[in-house]
């Protein structure tokens, strides 16, 4: 698929990763409707798109409200004939020990990083199939792979939409509506300033622009699944690892963020004394 022309609807588009694949999307003469939560960091977004792609727009709101994600497709439709890309790509991060996790903060993420995704594909895939065709791209994690540390909800999440579009590769054969998968590993994006718990990792972390290059080769060369950065070598390591020695990597994980034993130790003394 060229892009030039085509209406693609970029969530998540108020930073980092979104924001790149929104302009870079536009760039290549795509009209761009960039969702996200910040009103005013996509009015930012909005005027450098409408550089190359004056038609482009932007909606603010929580994409885990399932009217909300509905809407925004239906808009996109209603405003400019069609969508014939969608990426999925808000997320919420959850950098937490599981004993800290509550109910509704685990019920906030899988809202956004599973179901949102879910909510736009379903909205959006009637309109494909009437034009006959169009692309879908989910954007998930190398932690839905390899769960470091203190990610249990996160990557839940993100594997959950990892397995949700290779459902949809098969599922949407012969449509002419094609899925396919990027996942990232350590981006240098905003997230990063927003863990709640410190982060062991001390790597490399690599431009978001990456992962938007990832995302338009998806979407122009029919790929199904593109891992950022390609070929590097902690990110193979851990994959053979998980796959041929996992219970030397689940070693090697707890030794890299071990758990305090003061963590441990206050949490019990937490539940007891809530008995009493």
């Amino acid at each position: 698929m060229d892009p030039a022309g085509r209406v693609v609807l970029v969530t998540g588009a108020s930073s980092g990763i979104g924001w790149c694949t929104a302009r870079a999307f536009a760039r290549r003469g795509s009209t761009v409707v960039g969702v996200a939560r910040r009103a005013d960091r996509l009015e930012a977004l909005l005027r450098e798109c409408r550089d190359t792609a004056p038609a482009s727009e932007v909606i603010a709101g929580d994409l885990g409200d399932r009217a909300f994600a509905e809407r925004v497709v239906a808009e996109t439709v209603e405003r400019h004939g069609r969508l014939d890309v969608l990426v999925n790509n808000a997320a919420l991060s959850k950098h937490k020990h599981v004993l800290h996790v509550s109910p509704e903060e685990a019920e906030a993420v899988v809202r956004v990083n599973f179901l949102a995704c879910v909510f736009t594909t379903l909205a959006a895939l009637p309109h494909m199939l009437r034009q006959g065709g169009g692309e879908i791209v989910n954007v998930s994690s190398f932690s839905a792979r390899v769960v470091p540390p203190r990610e249990a909800v996160y990557a839940a999440s993100k594997a959950a939409l990892s397995a949700f579009t290779e459902g949809l590769w098969h599922d949407l054969a012969g449509t002419g509506i094609h899925a396919g998968l990027v996942i990232p590993g350590p981006i240098d994006t905003e997230i990063w300033s927003k863990l709640e718990e410190p982060p062991a990792y001390r790597g490399r972390k690599y431009p978001a622009e990456r992962v938007s290059d990832a995302i338009l080769e998806v979407v122009e060369k029919h790929r199904f699944e593109i891992t950022v950065p390609r070929r590097s070598p902690p990110l193979v390591a851990a994959s053979l690892l998980r796959r041929l020695l996992p219970a030397l990597l689940r070693r090697a994980m707890r030794r890299m963020d071990p758990v305090p034993r003061e963590l441990i130790e206050a949490a019990r003394a937490r539940e007891r004394s809530s008995r009493t």
